[in-house]
């Protein structure tokens, strides 16, 4: 078996338990991104007050919303993007090797040709897996509460107490999110989103730059401190996975926001403000109306939620990998490296 596929499945296995532990906070962090506030009289609440917030108008069930395209999602996004990286990390090893024969280097991946192999896969992942996300951030971002119009259609039943109209929920499921997009725009409308996803790449291929870099660095200490032990237990692994995405989402945030409000369904009222034609028109928009700091809504929660995330699918993948080894090596197979075609 290639290590490249044990990679693969590693990575998809360890992305749907970190996305199964951190979704409520996703989904409140892409509501939060995607929230519209012009005249900026809204006032400002934490991640743990709006999720109880939206348990306790809409439903604890709502937290999850689009939770079955995003576990696909994120299987097929950490299974590509894995195999893939392995595959060009493979090809890159095998490049500084030849390098070193001829004198240059001395036989490693060096920080460059890791942020090339991690951006080379990324791009791959984004391509193929981005029409999961839009239906995901569709589903994220629609509420139990008719909000586009609630304020012609509130029943008031008391003078301190209002019920705002609720839409079925059942009636709002994957089939009818795909429907949709596709009336909006047909096939092109599943790659809403995709420029600054593609930008976004920058993300992983910051996060595992600082990862392997700071894995490198701890091994060869660990060797040097322990004579050749330079064994990583799965509790640095989480710490070093959660340094490193911490780095890396500080740094993309502002592209993360731009991408959720072009993959929101859009605003079809009058106000063109709420409506983005493109990339650069949501920029020039968001700028113009909202300030600088629209570009950092919900960057607190964000920060949680990717770190955890990263952190927790480090050391799944991790361990994992590990034991799929262990497991071929003691039943006879051979683990190889994808070859290069």
């Amino acid at each position: 078996m290639s290590d490249a596929l044990i990679n693969g499945v590693a990575g998809a296995g360890g992305g749907i338990i970190a996305q199964l532990i951190t979704y409520p906070l996703q989904t409140v962090n892409t509501r939060q991104q995607t929230e519209r506030d012009l005249k900026k009289e809204k006032r400002k609440i934490g991640a743990i007050e709006q999720m109880c917030q939206v348990v306790k108008q809409e439903g604890w069930e709502w937290l999850y919303g689009g939770l079955t395209p995003s576990l696909v999602g994120t299987a097929a996004s950490q299974g590509v993007y894995y195999y893939f990286y392995q595959i060009f990390r493979n090809k890159a090893e095998t490049a500084a090797l030849q390098s070193q024969k001829r004198g240059i280097g001395d036989g490693s991946v060096g920080m460059l040709s890791s942020l090339v192999v991690a951006a080379l896969a990324g791009c791959v992942n984004v391509m193929l897996t981005n029409p999961i996300w839009v239906v995901v951030t569709r589903m994220q971002t629609h509420t139990k509460f008719a909000e586009n119009d609630h304020s012609n259609r509130l029943t008031t039943t008391a003078p301190e107490e209002t019920v705002l109209p609720v839409i079925d929920p059942l009636s709002y499921g994957t089939s009818h999110v795909i429907q949709e997009v596709y009336d909006e725009a047909g096939l092109l409308g599943f790659w809403k989103g995709v420029f600054p996803t593609l930008i976004m790449v920058s993300n992983p291929s910051i996060q595992f730059m600082l990862y392997e870099t700071m894995l490198k660095k701890l091994k060869k200490r660990r060797s040097l401190n322990k004579q050749g032990n330079n064994g990583v237990t799965a509790l640095e692994i989480f710490l070093l996975g959660a340094l490193a995405k911490l780095g890396a989402t500080i740094v993309t945030y502002p592209i993360l926001v731009v991408k959720s409000r072009l993959q929101a369904k859009q605003v079809t009222t009058g106000d063109k403000r709420h409506h983005y034609k493109g990339t650069l028109d949501a920029i020039i928009k968001m700028i113009r109306y909202e300030g600088f700091a629209g570009f950092y809504r919900g960057m607190s929660t964000k920060i949680v939620q990717s770190v955890l995330a990263a952190a927790v699918l480090f050391m799944v993948k991790e361990e994992l990998v590990k034991g799929v080894r262990l497991m071929l090596i003691k039943d006879g197979f051979r683990v190889t490296k994808s070859k290069s075609p």
